[in-house]
């Protein structure tokens, strides 16, 4: 099944066909996926009655901490890890076929922002750099790679030779991406400055811990000032899952047509909120078959008529309520 199913969901092309292979992708690992069945089986939710997407139970996120959530036997070709402080447990995403991934990154950024040859690409990206299994790393180490621009390449703290790159991009009108982790970036415009209207700045979020936390608003602010930008895009993506959405500015993102947020209530993790309201995100990211397509996050997001969606906060608990229905 497997295989058909890949060309299907990188085919989806309307709504129709989006919730026909979600359905598929849901009975695939309802009876393929232990943790997933557990959790279903927990829910006392049979799989062959699930006939629309909005039944569909939701695995929360912080059972990858715990568990090996994973669709597939064998070997896994890479083990996604997200970042924490020291003493903080960390999720694990075991990817049986990388290639679902590389697929997933690859057509969403042609969607989005066309062909990466036509690139320069600019990682600022010390955290991850700093430490192994990071899914983020591995997109821009490909990106950069496929970009085939020899000024191309990874930044840890060497801030004055990111400063005199993007100079010269500028000089030689090319069309540039600067990914870059917010604190990085911050730390950056604090000593450089630069007018680069152009420059698409790409933050992926995140202080670390080295920064006070700052609203959108007043981040964006200071980077488009910092660069010379009018506006600050940014990804939206997770250890846990395969495919990332994408904000162009405003903080308003997109998914990728094999992508889809749903919000459900904050007080019953069972019930949709939906349109135009807050509430807690849940995720189906159709590309990640071989672990779990369908998570609930510990962000809080609404959701807009056009299928848009904006990140607004997290959940003040650390564990999203519904973790207790799986039996360990």
């Amino acid at each position: 099944m497997i295989k058909p199913l890949k060309q299907q969901v990188f085919s989806i092309a309307d709504d129709a066909g989006f919730k026909h292979t979600a359905l598929q992708t849901f009975r695939y690992q309802a009876w393929h996926n232990p943790i997933y069945g557990a959790f279903i089986k927990g829910l006392h939710i049979k799989p062959d009655e699930v006939e629309n997407i909005e039944q569909i139970p939701f695995l929360p996120v912080e059972l990858f901490k715990s568990h090996t959530v994973v669709s597939a036997d064998g070997e896994a070709e890479v083990v996604f890890t997200s970042s924490g402080t020291t003493g903080v447990v960390t999720s694990s995403h075991y990817v049986n076929d990388v290639s679902w991934y590389q697929e997933s990154f690859r057509r969403a950024f042609k969607l989005f922002y066309g062909d990466i040859t036509g690139y320069t690409v600019l990682a600022l990206l010390p955290s991850y750099l700093e430490r192994e299994g990071s899914s983020l790393i591995y997109m821009a180490q490909d990106l950069i790679q496929r970009s085939q621009c020899a000024d191309s390449g990874f930044y840890l703290y060497n801030h004055q030779e990111l400063y005199q790159k993007l100079q010269q991009q500028k000089a030689i009108h090319k069309p540039t991406l600067l990914l870059g982790v917010t604190f990085a970036l911050l730390d950056f415009v604090d000593n450089y400055q630069i007018d680069f209207p152009e420059l698409i700045v790409m933050e992926t979020g995140g202080m670390k811990g080295r920064r006070k936390e700052m609203i959108r608003e007043e981040l964006h602010g200071v980077l488009c000032a910092g660069f010379g930008v009018p506006h600050i895009h940014s990804e939206y993506g997770m250890t846990e899952l395969l495919s990332q959405a994408y904000s162009k500015g405003g903080g308003i993102f997109n998914c990728p047509p094999w992508m889809r947020i749903i919000t459900r209530d904050t007080n019953d993790p069972l019930s949709l909120t939906g349109i135009n309201k807050t509430g807690g995100v849940n995720i189906i990211d159709l590309a990640n078959i071989n672990s779990c397509s369908f998570i609930a996050t510990q962000d809080l997001g609404r959701v807009y008529e056009d299928g848009s969606f904006e990140i607004i906060g997290r959940f003040d608990n650390s564990d999203i309520r519904g973790c207790n229905l799986l039996v360990s």
